[in-house]
C-alpha cells in the first residue's frame, strides 16, 4: 500500500484504497508496515507517485502487510544536504551525481554507487528547454536570446537547485561553442545571464511556479519534462515550450543510502525498488511524464515526444561534475562571484 508522501502530494487512490479495506490506518492491523523513504528533487512528484503505485503492486504479489513508500522533494542540493545532515533516507534519486557523491563522501552511500545498476544508475535522462508565454512574444529561440537586454529570465539558485545547476552548465557551454568562444567569453555571456534573471527559487517546482503560476518574467530555463508538465497544467494558450540550438544531457541519478538501509533493514527492498526503475513499466511511466527512457525499446515508442537537438555533456565539456563544481559552485566559484557582481 502506497500511505503517505511527506509534503502535499499523497496518492489518494492508496488512501481510497485504504479506506475501501476497511483499514483504520496505514500497518495500524495485521504484521507491521515495511516502509521506504525516497528522498528526491522537485520535478519528481508525479513520476514517483505513479511509480510507487506499480511497486506496490509488485511487491505485494509476493510479500505479506503493507509497503509505506514515502517521498521526500525538494531542490537537489537541499535534499543531499538533508541526508547527509540526518533524514533517513533508504534511497536517493536526486537531480546530479554530484549530490549521491556528497552522500558518498559523507560515508552513507557507497563510493562506486554508479556501477551498482545500469547507466551510471541514471535510469532516465532529460535536458533544458525555455518556457516562454504563449506566442513567444520576446521572440526566443536560443541561449543568446535570454541574455538580451530586457528579457526577464526565471531560474532557479544552483546553490540549492541540482536542475539550476544543469540550466547554468548548458549556457556556459553554449558560448563556448560560439564563434571565439572560450572562457572568458562564457562567463561574460552567463554573467549577462543571470543579470535578467529575476527570481532565484531553491528549485525547479518552485520556478514554475513564479513563472506560470505568478506570471513573473518572460522566459523560464526548465527541466525538459517540467516544461512539459507546466504545458499540461496551465495549456497552451498561457505557454510554450522552446528547444535551443543545443543543450545538455541531464542525468538525474539513483542510489541506496547504505548505512541507513543496513540499520533499518530495507536493503533488499531498497535494492528491489531501485531496479524496479529500469522496469519496462516503470521505464514506460517515465516516457510518459516526459522524462527520456533508458530503455531503448521505450523510448522508441515515444520518439516523437522527445525532439533530437544537439547535446553537450558535462564530463565532455566540463571533465565531469566534481570539477564542474569546483570551478562553478562550489563556495568563492565562478557562479558566487557571478552573483556578487550582480548585487552590485
Amino acid at each position: 500500500m502506497l500511505c503517505r508522501q511527506t509534503g502535499p502530494w499523497t496518492s489518494r487512490r492508496a488512501v481510497l484504497g485504504a479506506a475501501a479495506a476497511g483499514l483504520a490506518g496505514c500497518g495500524e492491523r495485521g504484521p507491521p508496515a515495511t516502509r521506504l523513504l525516497n528522498v528526491s528533487y522537485d520535478p519528481t512528484r508525479e513520476l514517483y507517485e505513479e511509480i510507487n503505485a506499480l511497486f506496490v503492486e509488485q511487491w505485494k504479489q509476493t510479500h505479506e502487510g503493507d509497503l509505506i513508500l514515502e517521498m521526500s522533494h525538494g531542490g537537489s542540493g537541499r535534499q543531499a544536504r538533508a541526508v547527509i545532515d540526518g533524514l533517513h533516507a533508504d534511497v536517493v534519486t536526486l537531480a546530479t551525481p554530484f549530490d549521491i557523491d556528497a552522500i558518498a563522501q559523507a560515508g552513507l552511500t557507497a563510493p562506486d554507487w554508479r556501477s551498482r545498476l545500469p547507466n551510471n544508475s541514471a535510469p532516465y535522462t532529460s535536458t533544458i528547454v525555455f518556457v516562454t508565454r504563449a506566442g513567444n512574444p520576446k521572440a526566443i529561440r536560443d541561449w543568446n536570446d535570454i541574455a538580451r537586454d530586457g528579457v526577464s529570465v526565471i531560474t532557479p539558485n544552483p546553490k540549492t537547485s541540482g536542475g539550476a545547476r544543469w540550466n547554468y552548465l548548458a549556457a556556459w557551454a553554449f558560448a563556448l561553442r560560439q564563434p571565439g568562444g572560450d572562457e572568458a567569453r562564457a562567463r561574460d555571456f552567463v554573467r549577462s545571464l543571470y543579470r535578467n534573471v529575476q527570481v532565484l527559487d531553491t528549485g525547479a517546482r518552485g520556478s514554475m511556479t513564479t513563472f506560470a503560476q505568478r506570471g513573473i518574467g518572460d522566459v523560464l530555463i526548465a527541466w525538459e519534462n517540467e516544461a512539459h508538465l507546466g504545458l499540461d497544467e496551465f495549456g497552451a494558450v498561457n505557454l510554450e515550450i522552446i528547444y535551443p540550438s543545443m543543450s545538455i544531457v541531464a542525468e538525474p541519478a539513483v542510489a541506496k543510502v547504505d548505512a541507513n538501509t543496513a540499520r533499518r533493514g530495507t536493503d533488499d527492498l531498497a535494492d528491489a525498488y531501485l531496479r524496479f526503475l529500469y522496469d519496462p513499466s516503470a521505464q514506460d511511466v517515465a516516457a510518459r511524464r516526459h522524462f527520456r527512457p533508458s530503455d531503448a525499446q521505450i523510448l522508441a515508442q515515444h520518439r516523437s515526444e522527445f525532439p533530437d537537438l544537439a547535446m553537450i555533456t558535462v564530463d565532455g565539456v566540463f571533465g565531469g561534475w566534481a570539477e564542474a563544481h569546483r570551478i562553478h559552485f562550489a563556495d568563492g566559484g565562478v557562479f558566487d562571484q557571478i552573483s556578487a557582481e550582480r548585487g552590485q
